[in-house]
């Protein structure tokens, strides 16, 4: 009897043990566990009135030991308790210059300890940073500054960020009335010579829950919820197996801390209390330097086991996982937006290349919420049924542009100061009369045992270098050009380069084209738009008529991009002439099919 039920147990252990393979059951109770225990936080946070990451960050440094690091840069490493002494004098180097609870503060800084000595005394008095991308410069950066209302802006002390902040200096004191302050050598000094004296709780009362992350200037600038940054930080570095505390794990962070995953990094870490390693910005000669100087576990000769980031280009993940011995590859799939997100954890050979994994549980339960619709090929719009007018739902094999079922617009808190260009995320009647329905602008496609692979970014922003191309910004700047009647920007595959190299489609008058200054433009461009934002493309077309159906059509061209084979059987302009700004050039000068063929074999690098 006893065999009978030895061999019923160890029966019923296979069969679990298979389902749960199959159908990642456990998987999916870990991360559906993680989501409510952070909600949990949340609330309790809420209801204590301590809804303000202050307190998290507080809650580390009373944890943990006081020599523990908390931060390490380049510049100086500093513990916990050095880091909240330092934070409380940069509060009251805000209250000094008459910052109030509710207030932003423009950060135009490069990462460094200061900028989160910045950040969390901003949260100290109840206020929050405005991160401006520091690359921005003329237009964009006035637009963000002004979008941000603040009453000064940190600068970082670096000559190329302060050049480009005094050539705009009278607009942002004069037109702005925003007083720059350059956080420089002297200026530190001062601070660090002060006291550190924790603000009251009554600046902390009230906290208005977001503050806005940079990204591409034109047309928007998007808030940031304090409720997420719970969401994320114990989820994340659970999913990763990261270990906070005294000899735990340090996250290494080189992207911008502007931008939304730079910052959410730097944040998990403040309140989580694991180390962050503060890099300045990533350097292909100096990062393993850095990784090793900087003894981090997480971002062979280095101690890192977690890679974490977004858009890992799948043709080089297996080998750089391999070169480098990472043992876990995080792969993310989110916006700053923050409505539709996924996560990959991978540790092996199924999950490579994928950005989100679901069991079947979640596949059950956000069958009706992430939904794959088909898009119209020459418009980019969500195709309608002639007959119906509603909208065709896609397999999720196939795959299709991403929209999300939301009860109501309040789930996206909208871009900042921007209502126009919140309301184009939503779309109603997709599926029924008066559905309602968030656009991420993304193409994926999710396969029958739940691997989520990206296909497309749609809309009008591009990726480039690791930063968001505003099409409109860049089109607006061409604009001015002489000559330039008309500019249409898209983003372009090039072979063997992650994202899309920017392409503008411009019409120059047939009798000005012979003497047209392709040398000055090039120059124009990269005066007044951040070096990433530069087309590296033209498209001189022979008729304007491609670009006038009411709104400038991006989809043929985009289709074609700058194949020549493409282009020649292109329904968009057979006739159009290709240019290019070639490594170290300082012209746009004609792209052939010796161009391309250097592109193809990666002799040429963009």
């Amino acid at each position: 009897m006893a065999l009978v039920a030895g061999a019923a147990i160890a029966g019923t252990s296979v069969a679990a043990a298979y389902l749960d393979a199959k159908f990642h059951i456990k998987k999916d109770a870990k991360t559906l566990w993680n989501l409510y225990s952070a909600e949990r936080h949340w609330k309790k946070a809420s209801r204590e009135n301590r809804e303000s990451l202050w307190y998290e960050f507080e809650n580390q440094v009373y944890r943990l030991p006081a020599t523990e690091q908390c931060i390490w840069s380049r510049d100086g490493t500093y513990t916990w308790l050095e880091t909240h002494a330092q934070c409380c004098r940069y509060a009251q180097f805000f209250l000094s210059h008459n910052v109030q609870p509710g207030e932003l503060v423009a950060f135009y800084l490069q990462n460094s300890a200061e900028f989160m000595f910045a950040m969390l005394g901003s949260w100290a008095i109840g206020c929050a940073p405005a991160m401006i991308n520091y690359n921005l410069g003329g237009d964009g950066l006035v637009h963000c500054l002004k979008l941000s209302g603040s009453k000064i802006i940190l600068v970082d002390e670096e000559s190329e960020c302060r050049a480009r902040i005094e050539a705009v200096r009278d607009r942002i004191e004069g037109d702005l009335g925003m007083k720059i302050v350059v956080l420089d050598h002297a200026l530190k000094a001062e601070i660090n010579a002060s006291e550190p004296k924790r603000p009251e709780e009554k600046y902390r009362q009230n906290v208005t829950g977001e503050f806005p992350i940079g990204t591409t200037g034109h047309p928007k600038g998007c808030p940031f919820q304090i409720q997420r940054a719970f969401a994320l930080g114990g989820p994340r570095i659970r999913s990763c197996d990261l270990n906070p505390g005294p000899n735990g794990d340090r996250w290494y962070d080189c992207m911008p801390m502007y931008h939304g995953t730079g910052c959410t990094v730097a944040v998990t870490c403040m309140i989580s209390g694991l180390t962050l390693c503060a890099g300045k910005k990533f350097s292909t000669t100096r990062f393993w330097d850095d990784i090793r100087a900087a003894d981090a576990t997480a971002f062979v000769d280095n101690k890192v086991k977690v890679m974490f980031g977004n858009g890992l280009r799948p043709d080089v993940w297996v080998k750089f996982r391999e070169r480098f011995g990472i043992e876990c590859v995080s792969e993310f799939f989110n916006s700053t937006e923050g409505v539709f997100g996924l996560l990959n954890v991978c540790r092996g050979d199924y999950l490579a290349t994928a950005v989100g994994h679901h069991g079947l549980i979640l596949r059950l339960m956000l069958r009706n919420t992430y939904v794959p619709v088909e898009i119209d090929h020459e418009t980019g719009d969500i195709h309608r049924d002639p007959s119906t007018g509603f909208a065709r739902r896609k397999p999720y094999d196939e795959g299709g542009e991403i929209i999300v079922a939301v009860p109501n617009e309040q789930v996206f808190s909208g871009y900042w100061n921007a209502p126009e260009a919140t309301s184009k995320k939503f779309v109603r009647g997709v599926f029924k009369e008066m559905d309602l329905w968030y656009r991420t602008g993304d193409a994926l496609r999710r396969t029958k045992d739940g691997r989520w692979f990206f296909m497309d970014r749609l809309g009008d922003t591009f990726r480039w270098k690791s930063e968001n191309v505003s099409t409109a910004e860049v089109a607006e700047a061409l604009g001015h050009f002489p000559h330039v009647v008309e500019a249409n920007v898209y983003g372009v595959e090039v072979p063997a380069h992650d994202g899309r190299a920017g392409c503008a489609a411009i019409f120059i008058p047939p009798a000005e084209r012979a003497t047209f200054d392709y040398a000055g433009l090039l120059g124009y461009a990269r005066q007044r738009l951040p070096r990433y934002a530069v087309p590296v493309f033209l498209r001189v077309v022979a008729d304007m008529a491609p670009m006038h159906n009411n709104k400038q059509n991006k989809v043929p061209l985009r289709r074609e991009g700058v194949d020549l084979a493409k282009l020649a059987a292109g329904v968009a302009g057979p006739l159009d002439e290709l240019y290019w700004a070639p490594p170290k050039g300082d012209a746009y000068v004609p792209f052939g099919q010796k161009e391309w063929d250097a592109l193809v074999a990666g002799t040429a690098k963009l």
